[in-house]
């Protein structure tokens, strides 16, 4: 009890002092099971950054009827940043990680009418790899996948039937199938980017690749501060991957299929963004 109490009064707190509250100078904004966790995580350690109390609200695409107090009262307060500034000597910004966003058709107007200055960052992970992790995770919750990978794939279509619309079109539309079927859908990149790179300049954007994430960390980790304007703390540092899991390798012939299905998309994609991610395999 005396931990539901202490959870409630900080809840509350954290309400009243919403006005008081940061707002975030970054979102990660996907892609989900693409390493969003481990880089937010990395991200945090910096002294210039300062945590969000939730890593995804889920505000600009779930929890959006809750409205701004709600969102903001997530964030470190407006005190933290000015004791940072006149007594610490350096500047501290915020930021969370909602990779549902990437996707979700109202997010991007959203975030530009609610932060216009925010930078976005977004993580690619070969697509195939990805589709099989959100299935493997969707597996792992209680109740939520209980079909092969094979089926869920080729039930994908019929699954998500006219969700994105109803999204588009109900600002109070929260689609269980498209967030948690989506796995085809989530790695076909070439149909969300244009929805954000289309509203922002590209001097908010970054887009990185997932594999050199989990590689070279201490890399992207660099680049990712350097979009952001913090200071790069040179030092030996092991980054540990965060929210890794193990499962029973994808069957070769659905991995051969999805090859095929996704190579016209993938090259779509590279010419958009200028960048082959080599994902032939």
């Amino acid at each position: 009890m005396a931990t539901i109490d202490k959870h409630i009064v900080k809840k509350a707190f954290r309400a009243t002092t919403n006005p008081l509250r940061m707002m975030p100078d970054f979102i990660i904004i996907g892609v989900q099971k693409g390493g969003t966790t481990s880089l937010y995580k990395y991200l945090i350690e910096h002294p210039n950054i300062a945590p969000i109390y939730v890593k995804e609200p889920h505000f600009f695409d779930i929890h959006f009827h809750k409205g701004i107090g709600w969102y903001r009262s997530h964030f470190p307060t407006a005190v933290e940043k000015y004791y940072a500034r006149h007594i610490q000597k350096h500047d501290l910004i915020t930021g969370e990680a909602s990779p549902y966003y990437l996707i979700h058709p109202l997010a991007p107007k959203r975030i530009a009418k609610t932060l216009p200055k925010a930078k976005l960052i977004i993580l690619l992970r070969n697509p195939i790899d990805r589709a099989y992790s959100q299935y493997q995770h969707q597996r792992r919750q209680a109740g939520v996948e209980p079909l092969s990978f094979e089926e869920a794939i080729d039930c994908e279509e019929q699954r998500l039937a006219d969700e994105a619309e109803k999204l588009a079109r109900d600002e109070k539309y929260v689609s269980f199938n498209h967030r948690h079927y989506s796995y085809l859908a989530r790695s076909t990149y070439i149909d969300q980017l244009p929805a954000w790179m289309s509203i922002f300049p590209k001097e908010q954007l970054l887009i990185l690749k997932s594999e050199d994430l989990y590689t070279e960390p201490s890399l992207i980790v660099k680049q990712t501060l350097e979009f952001l304007n913090i200071p790069v703390v040179e030092q030996e540092k092991k980054y540990k991957p965060f929210n890794e899991a193990r499962y029973t390798p994808m069957a070769s012939a659905t991995r051969e299929r999805l090859i095929e299905y996704f190579k016209p998309l993938n090259a779509r994609l590279y010419e958009y963004v200028g960048r082959d991610f080599g994902w032939d395999k």
